[in-house]
């Protein structure tokens, strides 16, 4: 059978750009399918006011070209959304991507032909193309989730979601707007909206933990050390649990005493970022060292915001780190404000959306204008929404109706040469992005590159390795404090899906230990035909 392509790739954000181009080095032939109209995945997607990446700019970024990294010029300590969009068109343009990408297109089918050994991709546009391998690379927060609240439909004015936001940008000049979600995306578009609106209520499920940013614009200084010394830095990134280079204190948060507690929490809040989850090694792992951070970052809340009542509703009650830890500028200041108003929806679910509005609690509300930051069907909802079959056509909907099961968050049995770039079962959202995608990729090209020296036409894990892996990827996230609350991680914010821990918590040196020793073992757990 004559093949159109080697391989086929579904995405061209990050992990997308980069498979194209490693495998292009390797000279294999290559077809990128991308439903936007540019790259750059998530970052082109969402524009939603005050989008911003949570990981440094000179850590969020690809290291792959030593060239690369020297001559982009990153402007903010954490870049914004606009400038992480040109980083990815420059990087597209360098390395002359765009030819191999076909936008705007959006594959709806893949079929695995066992007799043939390869795949039959289908897309939107009436592509029907063949390839050996096929490789998803869709992001794993890339499918936004509209809430199923009654009456959304009979709202009668616009309504907006921060993951899929109107290219052109909204103006909330003299508009008054309710907002549903309290998560990353509302907790960096609120002080931004909040300066344009009349008047801002903002309906909250959960109060969220978060760490400031303190953002400013890089010191040239800064930015000449960091390139002269980027290896080393990226060195010491490797050796981190979540992929991103800062210092991570060895000690027991509940065995250091009180003054000395504070007082790094103070250092770390002060320097502002991730990095304050490192105070101390045992924050996710030890309930009483997690209360102490809880309580240090409570105290904040209270210190900023003035009323004493709306400070109890914006205080966090869970885990601090078992929901994704947001990264803020303003955001408690900005319920200081008179026509910013807070409606607290934890005990009662909003009733309905009305023409006008929405009732909450026996209440109606009014508003021209309804945004939802409301999250995505993250890890699983892109993949799902392609119809993926393997082998004597089991869909991967089928698949996983029990949750998401793969080895290594690489591969699925039952779907031969199917390649999943930061899969549920992989560290991907709790390391630094790009680092976990370059390794996934290289990994990826590096097994196809091994198949082709070998004659081999087909790759697949065995169930046992692969149950083996489902169950190790489990018994880590049962052995902290990530797994204790309702959180995207498990999949909570999605009515009916199944309630699983889905990313690796083992943190990246030992995720990359173990896909090396795979590799070195004959790609153990693997059989190749």
């Amino acid at each position: 059978m004559s093949l159109d392509f080697d391989a086929v790739v579904i995405g061209a954000g990050f992990g997308g750009m980069y498979m194209l181009h490693r495998l292009r080095q390797k000279g294999f032939r290559v077809r990128v399918f991308e439903s936007g109209k540019g790259v750059g995945g998530t970052w082109y997607w969402n524009r939603y006011p005050g989008a911003r990446c949570d990981v440094e700019s000179v850590q969020y970024s690809y290291q792959f070209s030593p060239e690369l990294q020297q001559e982009w010029e990153w402007t903010e300590r954490y870049a914004t959304q606009p400038e992480i969009l040109r980083y990815a068109n420059h990087v597209a343009d360098r390395f002359d991507l765009r030819c191999d990408i076909r936008f705007e297109t959006r594959v709806t089918q893949a079929r695995f032909d066992d007799k043939a050994h390869a795949w039959t991709v289908e897309t939107d546009k009436g592509d029907r193309v063949t390839a050996r391998f096929v490789i998803t690379a869709m992001g794993c927060l890339s499918s936004p989730n509209t809430p199923k609240i009654p009456g959304l439909e009979d709202f009668k004015g616009p309504t907006y979601h921060t993951g899929n936001w109107p290219h052109d940008g909204v103006d909330f000049t003299g508009e008054t707007v309710g907002m549903i979600g309290t998560g990353s995306s509302a907790i960096q578009s609120i002080p931004i909206i909040a300066q344009q609106a009349t008047h801002l209520t903002v309906f909250q499920r959960t109060a969220n933990y978060m760490v400031p940013a303190h953002n400013k614009p890089l010191d040239p200084a800064y930015v000449r050390d960091v390139k002269a010394n980027y290896e080393e830095m990226r060195r010491r990134a490797r050796k981190m649990p979540a992929g991103i280079d800062f210092a991570f204190n060895p000690a027991s948060a509940i065995e250091t005493d009180e003054p000395e507690r504070r007082r790094l929490f103070e250092e770390r809040w002060n320097y502002g970022g991730l990095g304050f989850m490192g105070s101390f090694s045992d924050l996710l792992l030890n309930a009483e060292s997690n209360e102490t951070a809880a309580d240090f970052v409570r105290a904040k809340i209270r210190d900023v915001v003035k009323d004493p009542e709306l400070a109890e509703k914006l205080s966090p009650t869970n885990v601090i780190g078992c929901k994704r830890l947001c990264v803020d500028t303003g955001y408690w200041a900005t319920f200081n404000q008179p026509h910013v108003t807070l409606v607290d929806v934890s005990d009662q679910p909003i009733e309905r959306i009305t023409a006008n509005g929405l009732r909450a609690k026996g209440k109606d509300y009014t508003f021209d204008c309804l945004v939802l930051a409301t999250g995505f069907d993250a890890m699983t909802g892109a993949l799902l929404r392609v119809d993926i079959r393997g082998r004597d056509g089991q869909s991967l909907q089928d698949k996983w109706k029990e949750g998401p099961k793969s080895y290594l968050g690489l591969t699925l049995a039952g779907f031969p040469n199917l390649f999943t770039i930061t899969g549920p079962g992989s560290p991907s959202v709790l390391t630094n992005m790009l680092p976990s995608i370059e390794q996934h990729v290289e990994w990826i090209a590096d097994c196809i590159d091994y198949m082709r020296r070998r004659g081999a036409t087909t790759i697949e894990p065995s169930r046992e390795a692969e149950e083996a892996w489902v169950g190790h990827v489990g018994e880590m996230a049962g052995g902290t404090l990530r797994s204790t609350c309702s959180s995207w991680y498990v999949g909570a914010n999605i009515p009916g899906k199944p309630r699983v821990f889905m990313p690796y918590i083992g943190g990246f040196p030992a995720y990359i230990e173990r896909c090396e020793a795979v590799v070195k073992n004959g790609y153990e757990g693997f059989s190749l035909v």
